[in-house]
C-alpha cells in the first residue's frame, strides 16, 4: 500500500510525461529574446541544494559553445542561461542544456512548469520530514539500548541488544539517509565529490562492521554513532529546506500581484486579452477594484489609487486624465480608460520582480562558514581514513579487520557532526530566543549578517509611523458640523473618511438624503435642505464660502494649499454657503521607536530614513527621532540606490521597512527586518519579522545577533580543537570506532551546550522618560514627556 496520495502519484506521472515531451522545438518556447539577439533560458531545479552543486553546474555549462553565462540562484533554485544568438549551429540547444543537467543529476524544468515542479518541492520537504522523524526514533532507542551495553551487560545480553539495535538502526539508516546516499551517488557517477559522499562511506562502514561484530559475537557495535549522526544531519538539512522556501515565496509574492489579463477597447467593445498580448499604445479599461496590468496613463475617468506599491503611502490619491500609473497600482473607486505605455515584462511590476531577483541572487554569495569548507572536508576524510588504512594493512602485515577498523573509527571520528551544528544549532536557539521576544526569523544565515551591520535604514509610514491616518483636535467644530461631517463619512469607505469618523465624538447623527459618492472626491448628500460635502478641499470648496477653518489642534490655518503645511493628508467639509472646515490628518508614531533609536545610537550604528513620503512630515520626524539623515520622495529604485552605495563603501546595511514598494530594498539589504503589520510580500522579502508593535524589537535583534556570532566561533573552535587531537589519536589505532562514536557524541553535546549560553544573559533594552508616541506628526507638535520602561528581557 503507498503512503503517497494520489494527487502526487499524479502529479509525478505527469511530471514524468512533460519531462519526456518537453524536447526539441518546444523547450525554444520556454525562452526569452532579448534585444541584443541572445535568448535567456530560465529553469527551475530542485537537487541543487549546496556550493558545489552549483559549481558542478556553472562549470559544466560555462564552457558549452554559445553560452553566454551560467547562473545559478541557490535561494531560488533556479538556473538562468544565457545563450548567444543563433546558437543552435553551434551544438547547444535548451534540449542540450537539460540533457547535459541530467547527466550531472540534476533534472531541469523550465520555470513556466512551476505548479508541478511546487508539488516536486513540497514532496521534498515531505520526505525530508518524515526521514528526521525516523532518524530521530531510532536515535533515541539505539543510544538508550547502547547506554545498556557500555553499563557492564552480560555477553548474551550485550548480544542481544546488539541484534536489537541492528533490526532499529539498519532500517533507519537505510531510510533516512537516502538523502545523502542519493547526492554521494550522483556526485560519484559524475566523478566528483562533496560533503555527502564521507557522510554515507561513514554510514555504510560503521553499519556493516556493526552487523559483522552482531553476528559473530563481538564486543563492539556502533549502530548508535550511524543513527545519531544522521539524525543531527536530516535537522540541518531540514531547516535549510525551510528557509530556501520562504526566501523563494518573497519573489512569488510580487509576482502574483501581475494581473493575468487585460480588458482592452476595441471599436468601442470590451475584450479581454492575455497579459503577454497587452503592448504599448493599446486602449484598456480597468474597472475599480482591479489591479493595473501595465504601465499606463490614464485617458478618462475618476478614482482613487492605492499607490503602495509605488510609494508605501497608503493614502489613497485621486487619479484623472493625464496622470501616468505604474503596473500593479490598485485602482480603488472607479473605473478608469488608460493608454498602456509598455508591456507586462517592460512594467514596473516586472522591474520590481527583476529587482527581487537580483538581490536574492546577490545574497547566493553569503556562503556560511561550514559550507566554504565543504570543498577541503571531502578530499581530506578520505585521503585521512585511506592512509590509515594503508598504513594499517602494512603495519600489521595484511591484517585488513585491524585496517578497516582503524578506517573507520577515523571517518566517524572525523565526522562533521560537530562541525556541522556549530552553525544550525545557535541558529536554531537563536530564533527560539527572538520568538519569545515576539521576533521571527526566517533565515539562520541572517544572524551572521545582522551581527555585521553597521548601518541601519529604516521606511517612515508603517515602520517608525503607525501607518495609520488618525484626525487631530476638533475643538472648532460645531455640533451640527460634527454630526453631518460623521454621518456622511460613515457611508465612505475611504481610509481618511474612517479616520476622521473614529476621530470625531459620537452624537445623534442627521438623516441623510440623495447620498452619492463621486470617485477621487468624495461624499456628498442633503441634510435637512442643504448640501454637504465631505472629501477634496477643491471639490468641498466649489459650493463653500471663501472663509474656511483648519482643524489640526487650534491653529487657524486656510485652505489655499490641497496639503496645507503638516499633515499626512487634507480632507474639508463644508454646508452650501457656509465655510469650510478642514481637517488635517496625520499618523502616529510607532511605540517604541524613539529608545529603539537611541539604543542603536549607543551600539555605534548609524541611522538613516528613507521614505516615499513628501519634505515636511520626513523632516519633521527626524527631528523628533533625533534623526540626521533622512531623504523623502524615495522610489523603491532610489532606496535600492542609497543600499548599493552604502554596500560599494563598505557598509553593511539593516533594512527595516513595511511596504509593497519596500520589498526590493528588503531584499538588497545585507540583511532585513519588517513588522508583522506589513504587506505580503514585504514580510515574505524579510529575514525577520517582529509581531509587537514595540520598535525595541530591531535593537533586540541586534543584541542576539551579537552573541550568536561570538557562540559561532567559539563553537567552530571548539570542533577544529577536537579534530585536532581526536583525528592523530585515532590515525594512530588509540581509538576504537566505539570510542570514537562516543568522542563525536561528546564534541557533539560541547557544541550545543556552549550555543545554550545565547538563552541567558545579554542585554536589556531600556529608556525613562521616553516622549510620548501616541503624538502625531502634525505642525506644531510638541514633546510630550511621560515615563515609560521599555523592557524585553534578554
Amino acid at each position: 500500500m503507498s503512503c503517497c496520495s494520489p494527487a502526487l502519484d499524479l502529479a509525478e506521472n505527469e511530471g514524468r510525461v512533460l519531462g519526456a515531451d518537453l524536447r526539441g522545438e518546444e523547450l525554444k518556447h520556454a525562452g526569452r529574446l532579448g534585444a541584443d539577439g541572445t535568448v535567456t533560458y530560465v529553469f527551475s531545479v530542485p537537487a541543487i541544494h549546496c556550493g558545489a552543486c552549483i559549481a558542478a553546474v556553472e562549470d559544466a555549462l560555462g564552457p558549452l559553445p554559445g553560452v553566454v553565462s551560467a547562473r545559478v540562484n541557490l535561494t531560488l533554485r533556479r538556473l538562468t542561461v544565457v545563450l548567444a544568438p543563433e546558437s543552435a549551429p553551434s551544438g547547444t540547444t535548451p534540449l542540450r542544456l537539460v540533457e547535459t543537467l541530467e547527466r550531472l543529476g540534476y533534472p531541469a524544468t523550465p520555470v513556466d512548469l512551476g505548479d508541478l515542479d511546487q508539488l516536486a518541492r513540497e514532496r521534498e520537504s515531505g520526505k525530508l520530514l518524515l526521514a528526521l522523524g525516523i532518524a530521530g526514533f531510532a536515535a533515541a532507542n539505539v543510544m538508550l539500548l547502547s547506554v545498556s551495553v557500555w553499563s557492564g551487560a552480560d555477553e548474551a545480553t550485550r548480544d542481544l541488544f546488539h541484534l536489537i539495535s541492528a533490526l532499529i538502526a539498519v532500517p533507519a539508516v537505510a531510510i533516512s539517509g537516502q538523502v545523502f546516499f542519493r547526492s554521494a551517488f550522483v556526485a560519484l557517477r559524475a566523478g566528483r565529490l562533496n560533503m555527502d559522499v564521507p557522510i554515507s562511506l561513514a554510514l555504510l562502514l560503521s553499519l556493516g562492521l556493526s552487523l559483522y561484530e552482531s553476528l559473530s559475537g563481538g564486543a563492539e557495535a556502533y549502530f548508535d554513532a550511524a543513527v545519531t549522526l544522521t539524525f543531527f544531519l536530516l535537522v540541518g538539512r531540514y531547516l535549510d529546506q525551510l528557509m530556501r522556501e520562504r526566501a523563494r515565496s518573497a519573489v512569488l509574492g510580487i509576482a502574483r500581484l501581475a494581473a493575468k489579463g487585460a480588458t482592452r477597447i476595441v471599436d468601442g467593445e470590451p475584450v479581454l486579452v492575455p497579459i503577454d498580448e497587452v503592448e504599448a499604445g493599446m486602449h484598456l479599461r480597468v474597472p475599480a477594484g482591479e489591479r493595473m496590468p501595465v504601465d499606463a496613463r490614464v485617458l478618462a475617468g475618476a478614482s482613487d489609487l492605492d499607490r503602495s506599491l509605488v510609494t508605501g503611502e497608503s493614502e489613497p490619491v485621486a487619479a484623472g486624465p493625464g496622470l501616468r500609473i505604474e503596473a500593479g497600482v490598485l485602482n480603488l473607486t472607479g473605473p478608469l480608460d488608460v493608454e498602456a505605455l509598455s508591456g507586462a515584462k517592460d512594467s514596473f511590476l516586472a522591474e520590481m520582480t527583476a529587482m527581487m531577483e537580483a538581490a536574492e541572487q546577490g545574497r547566493g554569495a553569503y556562503v556560511r562558514i561550514a559550507d566554504r569548507m565543504a570543498r577541503l572536508y571531502a578530499p581530506a576524510v578520505h585521503l585521512l581514513a585511506a592512509a590509515a588504512f594503508l598504513g594499517w594493512l602494512v603495519a600489521t602485515g595484511g591484517d585488513w579487520y585491524q585496517a578497516v577498523t582503524v578506517a573507520i573509527a577515523v571517518l566517524i571520528v572525523t565526522c562533521p557532526c560537530a562541525l556541522g551544528l556549530a552553525v544550525p544549532v545557535v541558529h536554531v536557539i537563536g530564533a527560539s530566543r527572538l520568538f519569545q521576544a515576539g521576533i521571527l526569523m526566517k533565515d539562520g544565515s541572517a544572524l551572521e549578517r545582522l551581527a555585521e551591520i553597521d548601518t541601519v535604514l529604516f521606511d517612515k509610514t508603517g515602520t517608525l509611523t503607525t501607518g495609520t491616518p488618525r484626525l487631530a483636535r476638533t475643538d472648532f467644530l460645531s455640533d451640527q458640523e460634527s454630526a453631518a461631517a460623521r454621518a456622511l463619512a460613515a457611508r465612505s469607505h475611504h481610509p481618511a473618511s474612517r479616520a476622521i469618523r473614529a476621530g470625531l465624538e459620537a452624537v445623534a447623527e442627521p438623516d441623510l438624503e440623495a447620498v452619492r459618492e463621486v470617485a477621487g472626491s468624495g461624499v456628498e448628500a442633503m441634510i435637512a435642505g442643504r448640501r454637504a460635502r465631505l472629501g477634496r478641499p477643491g471639490w468641498v470648496a466649489e459650493i463653500a464660502a471663501p472663509e474656511g477653518r483648519h482643524v489640526d489642534g487650534g491653529l487657524g490655518d486656510g485652505i489655499e494649499d490641497e496639503r496645507p503645511r503638516g499633515g499626512k493628508g487634507h480632507v474639508a467639509f463644508a454646508f452650501e454657503g457656509a465655510p469650510t472646515v478642514s481637517f488635517s490628518l496625520d499618523e502616529a508614531v510607532r511605540q517604541g521607536a524613539a529608545p529603539a533609536l537611541a539604543a542603536l545610537r549607543d551600539a555605534v550604528l548609524s541611522v538613516e530614513v528613507l521614505s516615499g513620503d513628501g519634505e515636511a512630515p520626513v523632516g519633521r520626524l527626524a527631528g523628533m527621532l533625533d534623526i540626521e539623515r533622512a531623504a523623502c520622495r524615495q522610489s523603491p529604485a532610489d532606496k535600492i540606490a542609497r543600499i548599493r552605495t552604502l554596500q560599494a563603501e563598505g557598509h553593511q546595511v539593516l533594512m527595516v521597512g513595511d511596504g509593497l514598494n519596500d520589498a526590493p530594498s528588503l531584499a538588497a539589504g545585507n540583511v532585513s527586518m519588517a513588522p508583522a503589520s506589513a504587506c505580503d510580500a514585504g514580510r515574505l522579502a524579510a529575514d525577520f519579522v517582529f509581531t509587537r508593535e514595540n520598535l525595541a524589537a530591531v535593537p533586540f535583534a541586534f543584541d542576539v545577533a551579537k552573541r550568536a556570532k561570538a557562540l559561532v566561533r567559539t563553537n567552530f573552535a571548539l570542533a577544529i580543537l577536537y579534530n585536532a587531537v581526536a583525528v592523530p589519536l585515532a590515525m594512530a589505532g588509540l581509538v576504537t570506532p566505539l570510542v570514537a562514536a562516543i568522542a563525536m557524541s561528546a564534541s557533539s553535546i560541547l557544541v550545543v551546550a556552549n550555543s545554550l549560553r545565547l538563552t541567558r544573559g545579554g542585554h536589556t533594552v531600556r529608556s525613562a522618560d521616553v516622549e510620548d508616541q501616541t503624538a502625531a506628526l502634525a505642525p506644531g507638535a510638541v514633546k510630550a514627556p511621560r515615563t515609560e520602561r521599555l523592557e524585553i528581557a534578554a
